[in-house]
């Protein structure tokens, strides 16, 4: 059988517009690390267009920037999280692990209900996505 690793992801929906899921936590944390929205958006096999569209829609959408920018320096060296950006991340990841706590033995009472020989779904969740 193939690999039945069950993962868990959050997403939240703030109203009809605004989305914060583990895609965009993730590329928040990178630019962290890398200090650049183009080289999180490469580490993540994603266009430079891409990353800054999702870092502009999570700027505009709270009411602090998440991440800053700046110019001039070195071209892979112009962006950093803000203090704020900083906590969405802290928050983002203090709701995951809390969300595991909560449903862990549900989620294994489903994991052993899995059929042996099921067979990967050929179909993907249109849910999925850099959310």
């Amino acid at each position: 059988m193939a690999d039945r690793t069950t993962r868990l992801s959050l997403r939240l929906d703030f109203g009809d517009t605004v989305r914060l899921g583990p895609g965009k936590v993730r590329l928040l944390e990178l630019i962290g690390e890398l200090g650049s929205i183009s080289a999180a958006g490469r580490a993540m096999d994603m266009s430079y267009r891409r990353a800054w569209l999702l870092v502009d829609s999570l700027n505009q959408a709270f009411a602090q920037p998440v991440v800053a920018t700046r110019p001039g320096g070195k071209a892979d060296k112009r962006a950093g999280l803000t203090a704020f950006g900083r906590e969405v991340i802290r928050r983002f990841r203090t709701m995951e692990t809390a969300a595991r706590t909560v449903v862990a033995r549900d989620l294994r009472a489903l994991e052993n209900a899995i059929r042996a020989d099921a067979e990967p779904s050929r179909m993907r969740d249109p849910e999925v996505g850099a959310t």
